[in-house]
């Protein structure tokens, strides 16, 4: 068993910091893993988590991997388990740079909005109506500052392209190259994974939550594209260890890859299970869908981070959308899904 804020030494300059999982019920917020890393004299951390139990395991992270005279704080994307603590960049006495996506920093600096949006598609799935429902959510996260005195978006940095091994990316370089941020966009608008050359780690973060993304603004085949280059990077040795946001624990080379891999055949597996519980894509009502399709993930043995009813449906509907379904009316929640017709309408005279 883990608890929150305890600490994986990767090596003597590089520390996993241990989140936790969701439990609305008994009103737990959800932490997500955090990364400490030393490039010379340079303190980096990936993700800042939330809760002051979360920021104290931080800092006595960085003080393991010391020492330092300078911080890079780099959050991969803007959800509230990953934000919470980013002011500590201003906090630690020494010369800091914070970096945040710029697509997510709607969010970050009002969160309500943005779940009452994910909360809303599924208003036959949740508790509470969806303005409610995400401010006792957003709620739960406390103290919540996503931003410091340093704080600037990657997209201020001009583009870079980064080679590693045979994959090309797009992104950001930090520390003479030591650090190298990689846009990948799936888990949200804003996303990015992080590597850190000199111990081989790929920072997966919420890539990796599972086969198919929830939220409104996921998008699968960058999920999928990126969890197959990160695949490529192992297999090729240009790294070495995977983290993620939700998963407790390491996994290095082979291991790696064949978790990725089975992610990767998840996705596909759930997809065709979903396309079967379409039939011939007539009129689909969400809520009898979830239903059957929660039962797909169950018999597929399919999981992810934070695995909740809620969740559940949000997947459910993103299934729907990669299908080519769309709801009719567009704007209601509760409308019945089907395939736009193949042919245009005849206008009338």
């Amino acid at each position: 068993m883990t608890a929150l804020g305890d600490l994986i030494e990767i090596d003597d300059r590089t520390v996993l910091v241990l989140g936790r999982e969701l439990d609305l019920a008994h009103d737990q917020p959800d932490v997500a893993n955090a990364l400490v890393h030393r490039v010379g004299d340079t303190l980096v951390l990936v993700d800042t988590g939330v809760t002051t139990a979360f920021r104290a395991a931080l800092r006595t992270a960085a003080d393991r991997v010391g020492p330092w005279s300078r911080v890079l704080v780099l959050t991969t994307h803007g959800h509230l388990d990953h934000v919470g603590n980013n002011d500590l960049a201003d906090e630690l006495g020494v010369p800091a740079e914070h970096c945040v996506p710029a697509r997510d920093l709607d969010q970050m600096r009002d969160p309500e909005p943005y779940w009452t949006r994910s909360f809303g598609r599924i208003a036959w799935a949740a508790p509470l109506p969806a303005p409610a429902l995400a401010a006792r959510v957003v709620s739960l996260f406390t103290p919540m500052r996503p931003f410091a005195a340093a704080t600037r978006t990657y997209e201020e940095r001009p583009l870079e392209l980064i080679r590693i091994g045979s994959h090309r990316f797009t992104g950001w370089t930090f520390v003479d190259g030591a650090v190298r941020v990689l846009r990948s966009q799936g888990h949200c608008a804003g996303h990015v994974i992080v590597h850190l050359r000199d111990c081989g780690v790929l920072h997966l973060s919420d890539e990796g939550n599972g086969a198919c993304g929830a939220m409104y603004d996921a998008d699968q085949l960058k999920i999928q594209t990126v969890l197959g280059a990160v695949a490529g990077l192992f297999e090729e040795g240009e790294t070495a260890v995977l983290t993620d946001g939700h998963t407790f624990a390491l996994r290095r080379g082979t291991e790696a890859v064949s978790h990725l891999d089975g992610l990767l055949e998840q996705a596909a597996a759930l997809q065709g299970a979903a396309l079967a519980l379409t039939g011939e894509g007539g009129r689909i009502v969400p809520s009898e869908f979830t239903a059957r399709y929660a039962r797909a993930l169950a018999e597929l043995g399919v999981g992810g981070a934070n695995p909740d009813p809620m969740f559940t449906a949000m997947m459910a509907l993103n299934e729907l959308d990669e299908l080519g379904l769309r709801p009719q009316p567009a704007d209601d929640p509760d409308a019945p899904w089907s395939r736009p017709p193949l042919h245009t309408p005849v206008p009338p005279r």
